[in-house]
């Protein structure tokens, strides 16, 4: 027997963890925490305790360090799992340095405790190359070995392919992980698996299709040359990772096409656009993202190989200490001086861009652009809401009222749209016969439950 069960991202998009059982033993691929509205659904949310069986799990598979993806693994200790945890190189890199910041935020400041978590992640964690199959368990009649294959989601993400075999003969079980978009910057785009017998596959974006390349790139230059016209501040609310690191990627490339251009009087010019990281996570990411340029696309490579250096430029501060931050925060509040802060955290639902939204959104010289997806329930959802309006947020039960120019630019979304996952799905030789669409809204997955039906696909479940 072998079966598919969810624990988590099947009523919104955030607390993925996907039960593989083949047999009597199993895997669970993610192991995520539930954000925003989730969090009223799903496995004992409020507490995070984990409240299915798992004395039979051999292993855990990461797909990426995503917290809504990994956030879970210290309770998931902590209940009693002793298996090894499966992952890329680079996500074997970057998971203890996520863990170490959600286990500050939401379990200890017990510093000895901490480090006695992430040395037991540090020495469970089993680092797997892509396209190369892994055995899990070979116990005889079943058995199950996986695979990782490039996502192109984020550094070291992956989609799992899984050949689990119970009696019968084998049968291959695709687990999509999130799938990045095409044409991204930093990372090879995802090709399609060579066959599924079964696929599980995220929606985020399963409803709307992104901004090309060329279209989002215009769409950012315009934003920032805002902020260089009249001496505001760009907020842009990033996720450490993945995020941040493309934007800073776009911005360069920005900078070295525009350099000396005048934007605004008096003659400021792109040289003058400072570019603020305002998060110790996100700079030890972008950190690890550059010593990690062998998992980089070919375009990122020949820039570097050119003499440029796309996450580590002349324009570019990194704040680090919290005093510092402060200051940051009242230095460009009252100041005109033309600025853009990535800051986390993404949904706005905590971390240091709290403080400059609180300070700037009063302000209508400055600008908020959201490059990705702004879960129902957080404070990043209502201000791409309510903002446009002219309405208010709630930050730390308070109002603040939204007079700063709020954007959106969907092509930065770490994300496929809905295009992209019927190619990711179409372009797999031997077609799934069953397909299970998980992590999405309500709507979202819908939208694509009927776009797989009108491409003929049948056996398609929502659970």
């Amino acid at each position: 027997m072998i079966n598919i069960k969810h624990h988590g991202a099947t009523t919104g998009v955030t607390g993925s963890c996907h039960e593989l059982l083949v047999g009597n033993a199993g895997v669970l691929v993610d192991c995520g925490l539930f954000q925003g509205e989730d969090k009223g659904a799903g496995s004992d949310a409020e507490n995070l305790a984990i409240d299915f069986p798992i004395d039979h799990i051999r292993a855990l598979i990461v797909t990426h360090v995503h917290i809504d993806h990994v956030g879970r693994i210290p309770y998931l200790l902590a209940a009693g799992f002793n298996g090894p945890i499966i992952c890329s190189k680079p996500s074997a890199i970057m998971l203890p340095e996520i863990l170490e910041d959600a286990l500050k935020i939401g379990f200890t400041r017990d510093r000895a405790l901490i480090e006695r978590v992430l040395e037991l992640i540090r020495a469970r964690t089993v680092q797997v190359p892509y396209g190369e199959w892994h055995t899990v368990f070979d116990d005889g009649d079943t058995a199950l070995r996986v695979r990782l294959q490039r996502a192109g989601h984020i550094l070291g993400s992956a989609y799992v392919e899984c050949d689990a075999r119970a009696g019968a003969a084998p049968e291959r079980i695709v687990f999509s992980g999130d799938l990045g978009a095409p044409h991204a910057p930093l990372l090879p785009e995802p090709q399609s698996p060579e066959k599924a017998d079964r696929l599980v596959i995220e929606s985020t974006y399963g409803d709307k299709d992104h901004e090309d390349r060329e279209t989002r790139r215009y769409r950012l230059k315009a934003v920032l040359e805002h902020a260089l016209e009249d001496g505001g501040t760009v907020l842009v609310p990033a996720f450490s990772i993945g995020r941040t690191q493309e934007l800073l990627y776009e911005i360069e490339s920005l900078i070295a096409e525009f350099g000396d251009t005048p934007v605004s009087d008096p003659k400021l010019t792109w040289n003058d656009l400072e570019i603020v990281v305002d998060s110790p996570l996100a700079a030890e990411f972008t950190r690890i993202y550059d010593r990690l340029r062998a998992f980089w696309d070919d375009e990122a490579t020949e820039l570097v190989r050119d003499g440029r250096h796309p996450l580590s430029f002349e324009q570019l501060t990194v704040i680090g200490d919290h005093r510092d931050h402060l200051e940051a925060v009242d230095y460009l509040a009252r100041t005109n001086r033309p600025c853009v802060v990535l800051a986390g955290s993404g949904m706005c639902a905590g971390g240091r861009i709290v403080n400059y939204l609180k300070r700037m959104l009063g302000d209508s010289r400055n600008d908020v652009l959201f490059v990705g997806y702004q879960a129902a329930g957080t404070p990043g959802r209502d201000i791409l809401t309510y903002g446009p309006r002219g309405g208010w947020v709630e930050l730390d039960g308070e109002r603040y009222e939204i007079r700063a120019q709020v954007h959106k630019v969907g092509g930065y979304s770490a994300h496929a749209g809905q295009s992209d996952l019927i190619r990711f799905v179409e372009g797999i030789a031997q077609a799934p016969t069953e397909i299970r669409i998980v992590h999405g809204d309500p709507g979202a997955k819908r939208a694509l439950k009927y776009r797989f039906h009108d491409l003929g696909h049948t056996g398609i479940m929502i659970p």
